[in-house]
Formats: C-alpha cells, sequence, structure tokens
C-alpha cells in the first residue's frame, strides 16, 4: 500500500519547509521530502545563515582590530579560522536541528531522498542507500530552490574555482582573492574574506555594482567598500579562467577590448543563480518551463498541472528566502481553500556588508522609466544621534514619494542596521502610508530609526537636524 497524504512538499528551504508547518497548522496531512542530508535548503545550510554568521565574525575581527583607537586595550588579535568555522557551523546545525523539532511538532513526516515525479499524484524518494519508495497525494508543492551560475566551460571544484558555498568553507585566508560579479553574494563574500586579510578584487561587467539597485545608493556603497580597501574593475568581461596547482588566471577584456590577466589565488565566481529543476523528472508530468529554465505558475502557483504547485526561487521572481516563505505560507493557504496572496511591491532585500544596505520598493530609475512623477527625502546619518555617538555614520536614508498623494514608492537605505531599520518601511508601505504619516509618527530618541523620521520630514524640506 502506498503512504498517501493530503499534500507532499518537495524541498525544505524556506519556502518549503514554512509551507509544511502552514499546511500542517491547516489540518493537512503533509510530507516534506529533502534530499541533503539536513532539513533548511541552501539558506540554512550553505547560504543566508552561514554567510551571517561570517559576516558577523568577521566584523567583529576587524573592530576588535581598531578598539584600541577608541580606549579599549585589549593586546594583539589573531585569527583562528578553524574556530570561526566551528561557530558558524554550529550556527547551522543549531538552526537545522530546529527545522526538525518543528516538523515533530507539527506531525510532518520527513523523507530524506531525492525527489522526481513519477505521475501527477505519485513522487519516487530515491536516496544514497539504494532504497526507493512511492508516496502519493492529492496535491504537491516544488520548493526545491536554485543553484550557482557558473561560467560557459567552467566548472566550480570549490577549492580554487569557487562558488558561494566554497567561499564559506575556505581553510585559510586567500592572499589574494577575485570576485568575479557585482551582486549581493559576491559583495558579502568579498566583505568577509578582505575583512580577514585578503586582497580582494571585484570584477563587474557593468558599470555599476549591484544591479538592479537605487543607482545612488549603489554608488555610495562602491565608495564605501572601495575605502574598505575592496577593488573594483567595472566594465569588464571575463573569457576565461585557468589553473595551476597555486594560482588561478582570470584572462578579461574591457568595453574597448583591452586585455587584462588578474592572478589569484582562489575565484570566487558569483554570476547569478539557477532554478534547480533538472532532477524532478517534469516532463513526465507536462509541467512548462519558461526561457529562463523557471516553472510557470499562475496567480495561485499552481503550474500547468492544476494539482502541482511551484514557489521560491524555482519561479519567477527576486531569489530570495523571506519571498519564498510568503509564497510557501500563501500556497499553503490556496491549498487549504483560504485566500492567500504576496504583495510582490513590498519585498524587502537587505545586503549584509558593512554597513549594511537595505530597499523595498520602486528606485528613482524605475519611477523615470515609468514616467511617474515624484518627490525625494534624504537624510544622512552623519547628522543622527546615535550613529554618531558610536561613529557609525556613514550612509544615509533616501524616500521616493508620489508627488501628489504623498504615497510612499520606495525607500532606500545605506548605514547601521539598514537591514532591522526597512522593516517599519515594509509595514509603512503595506499599509499605503504616506511620508507625513511616518514624519507624524514619535521615533524613540536616540535611535538609528529618526533617520528614517528625518528623510520623511525631508520630502518637504523641513528636517529639524539637517
Amino acid at each position: 500500500m502506498l503512504e498517501k497524504f493530503d499534500v507532499i512538499v518537495i524541498g525544505s528551504g524556506p519556502g518549503g519547509y514554512v509551507c509544511a508547518i502552514r499546511l500542517a497548522q491547516l489540518g493537512l496531512k503533509t510530507a516534506c521530502i529533502e534530499s541533503r542530508d539536513t532539513l533548511g535548503g541552501t539558506c540554512l545550510n550553505i547560504g543566508c545563515i552561514p554567510s551571517k554568521s561570517l559576516l558577523n565574525l568577521s566584523e567583529n575581527f576587524h573592530k576588535a582590530k581598531n578598539f584600541e583607537k577608541i580606549g579599549i586595550e585589549i593586546g594583539q588579535v589573531k585569527l583562528n579560522l578553524e574556530k570561526m568555522m566551528k561557530n558558524k557551523n554550529k550556527s547551522v546545525t543549531i538552526l537545522t536541528k530546529g527545522i526538525e523539532f518543528l516538523f515533530k511538532k507539527n506531525k510532518i513526516t520527513y523523507f530524506n531522498g531525492v525527489a522526481s515525479f513519477k505521475s501527477k499524484n505519485q513522487v519516487h524518494i530515491s536516496h544514497k542507500d539504494k532504497k526507493e519508495k512511492i508516496i502519493e497525494s492529492k496535491n504537491i508543492v516544488i520548493s526545491t530552490g536554485s543553484e550557482p551560475v557558473n561560467l560557459p566551460g567552467i566548472k566550480f571544484d570549490e577549492k580554487k574555482i569557487i562558488s558561494s558555498t566554497g567561499a564559506l568553507s575556505m581553510q585559510s585566508v586567500p592572499k589574494k582573492m577575485l570576485v568575479i560579479g557585482g551582486g549581493y553574494i559576491g559583495l558579502e563574500m568579498g566583505s568577509v574574506w578582505s575583512r580577514l586579510g585578503s586582497e580582494v578584487h571585484v570584477i563587474e561587467f557593468l558599470d555599476h555594482i549591484t544591479p538592479g539597485m537605487d543607482k545612488e545608493i549603489s554608488n555610495e556603497f562602491m565608495k564605501i567598500l572601495k575605502k574598505q580597501g575592496i577593488n573594483f574593475h567595472l566594465n569588464t568581461k571575463v573569457d576565461s579562467i585557468t589553473k595551476s596547482t597555486n594560482k588561478v588566471v582570470a584572462q578579461t577584456s574591457d568595453k574597448e577590448g583591452k586585455k587584462k590577466n588578474f592572478e589569484c589565488d582562489v575565484a570566487l565566481i558569483s554570476i547569478g543563480r539557477k532554478p534547480c529543476t533538472q532532477n524532478l523528472n517534469l516532463n513526465k508530468v507536462g509541467i512548462k518551463l519558461d526561457e529562463k529554465g523557471r516553472i510557470k505558475v499562475n496567480k495561485n502557483f499552481q503550474t500547468t498541472i492544476s494539482n502541482i504547485y511551484a514557489i521560491g526561487d524555482v519561479i519567477e521572481g527576486p531569489m530570495l528566502a523571506h519571498k519564498a516563505e510568503e509564497e510557501g505560507i500563501a500556497a499553503a493557504e490556496l491549498i487549504a481553500g483560504q485566500a492567500g496572496q504576496v504583495n510582490y511591491d513590498v519585498i524587502p532585500g537587505v545586503i549584509y556588508t558593512y554597513p549594511e544596505v537595505a530597499y523595498v520598493g520602486m528606485t528613482e530609475e524605475q519611477l523615470k522609466s515609468k514616467k511617474q512623477s515624484y518627490k525625494i527625502g534624504k537624510f544622512s546619518f552623519m547628522a543622527n544621534s546615535r550613529a554618531k555617538a558610536i561613529d557609525e555614520t556613514e550612509g544615509f536614508v533616501k524616500i521616493l514619494v508620489n508627488d501628489k498623494t504623498d504615497k510612499i514608492l520606495g525607500v532606500h537605505i545605506i548605514g547601521p542596521h539598514a537591514g532591522e531599520l526597512i522593516a517599519e518601511i515594509a509595514i509603512a508601505m503595506e499599509f499605503g502610508a504616506s511620508s507625513e504619516d511616518i514624519a507624524r509618527t514619535c521615533h524613540a530618541h536616540p535611535t538609528f530609526s529618526e533617520a528614517i523620521k528625518e528623510a520623511a520630514l525631508s520630502v518637504d524640506k523641513r528636517q529639524i537636524h539637517s
């Protein structure tokens, strides 16, 4: 007899495990299949969590080296990379075990193995120990996430030519590190190893870093990272990469065709991610993909087969853990007959460098392209009392509003704790707030959040502290 469920979720990343928990809360008999030995997907195992751990640890190391300047004398500061990596691994283990606990608490059946479709209601599970199993369900949710994209003809060895996965587990600090791609992941990983002592060079094909970000923020971000010692080579294309026992050489050319070789110890390729769908046997059940290899879904996350749903990185939209979580909850509620939905206009993004960068809503460039008239409010952390008191004054808050209705259209922050500050704006935008609403709201003093209030006041040129 086949084991039967109301819903099978394939993948236990942020989208998958959250979807499974919500389904169980709604009273549906739920199974979750995961190919890794631990739950949590890329995010918890080799993505968001370990990278944030290393970003925090490397930032602490960097600060400790400069404590003497602020009157804290602790003697020579040394790096113990092995201990640092163990600390990172501990964080990952605690969180992945936490999902196991949540599955047990919610009575979710967990299968370890690689899933593939046998039919629109049956999933085949194969395990590395050769055990095979088929389970059946009324509904199936695909949440298999994404993986790093490589350059044509080049393979990751995770030693010399690495993806973000290899960048999280290096056993020594490379003397010279090349980061190919000036996006979020590359800059976060570049920041980690730069703080720990590596000479970091970033190669970006475009004329700016962080594609898609508000240009003013992007330009300020690059200035700050340059001051921190990271080197940038814009308008530059990597033509090929060769490696020897000790070195990696990237052959590049700029827009004028000028050639240059970059020799380094490690090359991190960080040019994007692609959906993980290749092992699912989607053709078997007739699930259609778009031109970018993403699963096509309707507004209710249904694929071309109505009882099979897809969420997260395998469908269109930003490849963000919290976007996948929201889709997981919405899909679960829709399967249960409720009215789940995701507001894609209010999905924040964060880069966890120092200082942090965060945004939600539209950029100035997007507003211009839509011919939307707008006003800008800005406030620098240089004039924020809390930032001045602890000497974290780099960056600013930028608010974009409709020039007729004052409704907030987008907010972009570079500065201390930007990733936490952006939540205020996300809530405000979810409720259709105006800049006046924020300007009239009392913010505690002294806090970084006052910079948001002052930026809102600045929309009408009535900021107090600048």
